[in-house]
Formats: C-alpha cells, sequence, structure tokens
C-alpha cells in the first residue's frame, strides 16, 4: 500500500508504478536514508512525541534492515517506489505500529533532500581522496624525471622548453583547485532541510538542530519552502564534477598526443593500452582516450539537471526525481576515471632523449635572445621585432637559429654578441626561469617538495 493511498479509490496503474518508480537506482542512498531515520527517532523520542520504547525498536529495526541490504538480501519492491517507502514498510512490518510512527514530523520532500546531502557529503570526501591519489602519483612521476626536457606547447606548436616535471606539476595545481571546490561545496551541502516537512514545517516540536548535530550538519536551512524546493547543491556538485572531467580530459589528451608515433614523448604499460582487432602492429591509449570522452556525459547530466531546474515553481515538484540518476552516473564516471587515469600514470615513462632532442631547436630561444636585448636597454617590442626579422632571415637561407653566424646575426640586432650565440641551449633557457612558478630545476624542486608535504597524509584511500 502506498504512504499516500488513503486519498485515492483506485490502485495506480502498472505503466504508472513502472514510469514513477526510482528505487532501481535510489536503492544507494539506504545507508544515508537509514542514518537520517535513526536520527529522526531518536529526536521524536527525546521530545516526547513518539514512546521510547517505541524508538528503540526503531533504532533496532532500521540497523537489521540495513544488515540486510549490506548482506545482499533484502528484497527491493518496485511498487514501493523508491528507497524510503522499501524500508519504513519493512520497517513496519517486522516491528508493527511503533514502525508507522517513524514518518512522524517529516516528507519524502524533506527526507530525500537529507538523504540527498548525507551522500553528497561522503562523495565529496571520497571524490577528494581519489584526487589527492592522483596529485601524488603526479608529483612521484615529475620527481623521478625532474631532469627530463621538453618542448612547450602554444597553439600546439613547439614555444619554449620546459622540464616535464613542470608540465606535469600544472596539473597537479588543477586537481588542487578541483579538491578546494569540492571542499567549499561541501560546506554548502552540509546543512539539513530535515523538518522542512513537505513545504511549510510541522506543527509538532520537532528538535532540528538537534538532529543535525546529531548527523554531523553545520546548521538547518533556515526556510522550509527553500529546503525542500532547492537542488543548487547538487548542481554545484556536478559543476565541480565538471571541471574536474574537463581537466582529466586535457591530461589525457596530452597522453594520447605524447604517445602518438609523431611525438613519441612516452610509453605507457601494456595492462593501460589496448590493440586492435585487425591491425596487429596497434598498440592504442583507450583509457586516455576514453577519459577525454567520458568528459561528454559529465557535462550532459550537469545540463541536464540545470534543464530541469530552470522552470520549477517552488516548492518540489516530481520532476526532481530526475536528480538522482545523472548525479550518481556522473560520479561513478569521474571516480572510476580518477581512479584508472592515477593506475595508467604509474606506468608512463617519459623517452627523455627524444624530448630533449624536440626541445633543442634553437628556434625555441627566440624569446630568451629577445630578453637578452632587453637586459641590454632594448625596449621589449623593438627587440622583438628585431629578433622576428632574424628568425625569417634565418627560415629564408634554410638554416637553424644557432648556424648564423655573429656578422648574420648583427645585421638585425646591432648589440649581438658572442654571449647571443650561447643562449641557443634548451638547459641554460630552462635554468634561466628561476623566478616562482617558472619551469627553472630549482623552482621545480621547491614545487615538488611543496606538494609533497602538502599531500603528506592527506585524504590517504
Amino acid at each position: 500500500m502506498a504512504l499516500w493511498s488513503g486519498r485515492f479509490a483506485e490502485e495506480t496503474d502498472a505503466l504508472v508504478r513502472r514510469f514513477t518508480e526510482s528505487i532501481s537506482y535510489d536503492r544507494r542512498l539506504y545507508p544515508f536514508d537509514i542514518q537520517g531515520s535513526i536520527a529522526h527517532a531518536r529526536m521524536l523520542g527525546r521530545q516526547g512525541i513518539i514512546p521510547a520504547a517505541d524508538v528503540e525498536a526503531i533504532v533496532a529495526g532500521l540497523t537489521a534492515i540495513k544488515a540486510d541490504i549490506d548482506a545482499g538480501t533484502f528484497e527491493f519492491r518496485e511498487d514501493l517506489e523508491d528507497i524510503h517507502m522499501n524500508i519504513e514498510a519493512q520497517l513496519t512490518a517486522r516491528i508493527g505500529t511503533a514502525g508507522a510512527r517513524l514518518h512522524t514530523g517529516r516528507s519524502r520532500n524533506d527526507q530525500v533532500a537529507t538523504d540527498e546531502r548525507l551522500y553528497l557529503r561522503h562523495e565529496a570526501d571520497q571524490m577528494r581522496a581519489h584526487l589527492a591519489s592522483l596529485q601524488r602519483v603526479l608529483v612521484g612521476l615529475a620527481d623521478a624525471h625532474a631532469a627530463v626536457i621538453m618542448p612547450g606547447f602554444t597553439h600546439l606548436q613547439h614555444a619554449q622548453p620546459v622540464l616535464f616535471a613542470h608540465h606535469l606539476l600544472a596539473y597537479v595545481e588543477m586537481f588542487a583547485r578541483d579538491r578546494e571546490r569540492l571542499a567549499d561545496c561541501r560546506k554548502r551541502i552540509n546543512r539539513l532541510p530535515l523538518g522542512a516537512g513537505a513545504i511549510a514545517g510541522c506543527t509538532l516540536p520537532l528538535d532540528r538542530e538537534g538532529v543535525a548535530r546529531e548527523l554531523g550538519f553545520d546548521a538547518v536551512l533556515r526556510n522550509s519552502m527553500d529546503a525542500v524546493g532547492d537542488r543548487d547543491c547538487l548542481v554545484e556538485f556536478l559543476s565541480a564534477l565538471a571541471i574536474c572531467a574537463m581537466h582529466l580530459s586535457r591530461l589525457a589528451e596530452d597522453v594520447i598526443i605524447w604517445f602518438s608515433q609523431e611525438f613519441a614523448f612516452i610509453e605507457l604499460g601494456d595492462a593501460f593500452t589496448t590493440g586492435s582487432s585487425l591491425m596487429p602492429q596497434k598498440k592504442n591509449p583507450d583509457v586516455a582516450e576514453l577519459a577525454r570522452g567520458k568528459t561528454g556525459r559529465v557535462y550532459g547530466h550537469l545540463m541536464a539537471l540545470l534543464t530541469t531546474m530552470k522552470g520549477l515553481p517552488l516548492t518540489y515538484n516530481r520532476d526532481m526525481q530526475e536528480d538522482k540518476e545523472g548525479l550518481f552516473d556522473a560520479i561513478d564516471t569521474v571516480s572510476l576515471t580518477l581512479l584508472t587515469m592515477a593506475a595508467m600514470l604509474k606506468t608512463l615513462r617519459p623517452r627523455a632523449q627524444r624530448m630533449r632532442e624536440a626541445a633543442s631547436d634553437p628556434s625555441l630561444m627566440a624569446t630568451d635572445l629577445a630578453e637578452w636585448l632587453v637586459k641590454q636597454g632594448v625596449p621589449f617590442r623593438d627587440a622583438h621585432h628585431q629578433v622576428g626579422h632574424f628568425v625569417g632571415f634565418c627560415q629564408q637561407r634554410g638554416i637553424a637559429l644557432n648556424q648564423a653566424s655573429l656578422d648574420d646575426m648583427r645585421q638585425f640586432l646591432p648589440l649581438a654578441t658572442d654571449e647571443c650565440l650561447a643562449l641557443f641551449d634548451c638547459a641554460r633557457s630552462i635554468a634561466g626561469r628561476n623566478l616562482t612558478g617558472g619551469t627553472a630545476p630549482a623552482q621545480v624542486a621547491t614545487q615538488i617538495a611543496f606538494w609533497k608535504e602538502q599531500l603528506k597524509g592527506v585524504n590517504a584511500e
């Protein structure tokens, strides 16, 4: 029997039951639903709203139900629609009238909002742990290959020499911001809706603040209509996941490019690559490609929820049942991607000689030449113009910048000296960028040490 069946003379049509059920996917909320129900029951007892003996029976019954669900022996029923009604119906079947008292002073509206916040709080902590693990892998790679030099890219064109470690640490910074976003989002998640009822609160003397303390919430939501009609915290969580997925996709793209035969900058372990059903020679970076591809579905779930919520009047509307499947899939997708990418990156090995050769093209040090002129007092725009003419001259002659003579250089850079001819060295170029945030070995070593300390014991899995 449905919780609301007293008002209706006919049973719900089977198609409607199938159309409206959510137990097929919201069953994952069960530990949080039971956690919230136990806290609610204890509050009802403390406030004298239900007998203490009933509270004991409810808590014991819910604990037993959780054990059954944990063990996989609990039978979920589609006709009971959702996780809340499945648990409550079974509780009443087991302990009788006491179970029917559990829903006193609450609605499924504030109940599901509470379940979702408890769930999101847990997932935010888990996701931050996965991110910290990925950061540790990247820092470890940077530390192990701290001397490897590669070309940095803008517009996918060779730009300037950088340390491979510096490139990896850029992603450590991105994932640090993802962790910060999740931590900040968690603050807004951690406010209790329970006690808001269906829309307007309750005439019973509920102790919302006491329930909040027991469940570890920082505060209660101040407006009952906002408490049940809002899904901002889900949207914000999905937004944080979408940005994280973007970062994963960019890292994956770098891996894919580096792994191509044209670049041949890295090797990946066989266990994290795949072959071709037709071409025996193929070794494909499918893990990275899927990480890149799965980003689209995470974006889709964010847009779907924004679209669902944008036209809803206050307060609760059944449309909001559609908030869960996309959220669950996005969480599963990003979590698995983080774990798999971290495992794949542990097998990554740079091809240091190949990378250094690519970074040794003298044209990558053209900016060093312009900056040398600046040190001689030449305005940067003039220096840039002079070096640009010199580069054009070398290209027309079909020679590298370091193959031109000092006399050739002085046609365009009147102040050039023998020192200019020594600038076309990638290691020297990198070493010269010794300022905070730069790619110089000393700066990168400082950053590696910083991140090792920052990640020490943080969200360890």
